[in-house]
């Protein structure tokens, strides 16, 4: 039952995170002039196609391994946020880029 109870947090916790990550798809463009803020979306939208596979992939080798008994709730909790950051930290740098050229 405890075991259940991890697994619903985990989950709740990491659904919370990625709705947060997913709304906040426009701060980085607010960094840009008005006139680029749409530009800059679209490009930010890209971005985070792009990167769909690499993060479901993620996603699923950790569960492997949380299934596999590898990792606990916490760990699993702590590598996805940590994954996060990394991913979104990363996709800002390639925004900088790509703006950078428009």
């Amino acid at each position: 039952m405890i075991h259940s109870w991890w697994n619903l947090s985990a989950l709740i916790v990491c659904l919370a995170v990625t709705s947060s990550v997913t709304f906040a798809a426009d701060p980085p463009c607010d960094k840009y002039p008005p006139d680029k803020h749409s530009r800059c979306a679209e490009i930010w939208k890209d971005l985070n196609k792009e990167d769909g596979p690499v993060i479901a992939q993620f996603g699923l080798d950790q569960q492997k391994r949380r299934d596999e008994g590898k990792i606990d709730a916490q760990q699993h909790l702590a590598e996805n946020m940590t994954f996060i950051k990394q991913s979104t930290e990363k996709r800002i740098e390639r925004l900088k880029e790509r703006m950078a050229k428009e």
